[in-house]
């Protein structure tokens, strides 16, 4: 195991919008230890989405380079960056992202049907994600069957299957009333500890960067690390 999940080196990010030019990240580097739990915050613009989207290999740098787990992540092409977030990465999206159409259990077991596991195989795993949120009773209910708090833990449940190195949680309370985000922060924490996973919460709340070890401020496309 490489002594930090996260390895970004002098990362920048520059987007051309007609003749202008938008630098949105800036030299920046973070290391994040294995298992750590950290909230990343900082205003609107100042590069967070385009940090997470790097983070979770969504996107690339235009300079610099990242490791994810060790491998470098930086010159990878569609089909290499999605295979490594479907290996590495778990996402919780504050929207949900879940197919509206779809029962919980099949929701769950998209990220799953990309790997070459069988159908009794995808569903066993799926079926204990949902059991890891509290959700066993419900894999069978589609997302407007379940309240808001019900279809997060689905997006957790989701994230977490196939075991990735890394979780990240974009404002994953931010849709939910306070005692949802409350239960929604108390699983993440509890599944960080029970799988060792990696947690990186993008967040503008205080209350939530507060329960993580440490926050990470970004501002114009750079960190200004703060330890708690």
């Amino acid at each position: 195991m490489s002594e930090w999940v996260v390895d970004a080196r002098e990362l920048t990010k520059v987007y051309q919008m007609g003749e202008v030019q938008v630098h949105a990240l800036r030299g920046l580097s973070l290391k994040i230890k294995p298992g750590e739990v950290i909230s990343i915050m900082g205003p609107s613009g100042s590069g967070k989405s385009t940090l997470m989207n790097m983070l979770g290999c969504l996107d690339i740098p235009t300079s610099g380079e990242y490791l994810l787990d060790g491998e470098s992540v930086s010159d990878m092409n569609d089909n290499q960056l999605a295979d490594i977030r479907n290996r590495k990465v778990g996402f919780v999206f504050q929207s949900f992202n879940l197919l509206p159409r779809s029962t919980a259990l099949t929701n769950v077991e998209l990220p799953l049907r990309y790997s070459k596991s069988n159908g009794k195989d995808r569903r066993k795993k799926a079926y204990e994600a949902l059991e890891a949120v509290g959700l066993a009773d419900r894999v069978n209910h589609r997302p407007n069957e379940l309240s808001g708090g019900q279809q997060q833990r689905v997006a957790l449940a989701r994230a977490i299957v196939t075991n990735p190195s890394i979780i990240m949680a974009d404002e994953p309370s931010g849709n939910l009333d306070s005692k949802s985000g409350d239960e929604i922060m108390e699983l993440l924490l509890n599944l960080n500890k029970e799988r060792g996973a990696t947690l990186i919460i993008v967040t503008h709340d205080p209350e939530i960067a507060e329960h993580t070890e440490r926050v990470v401020h970004i501002l114009d496309g750079a960190v200004v690390e703060g330890e708690k």
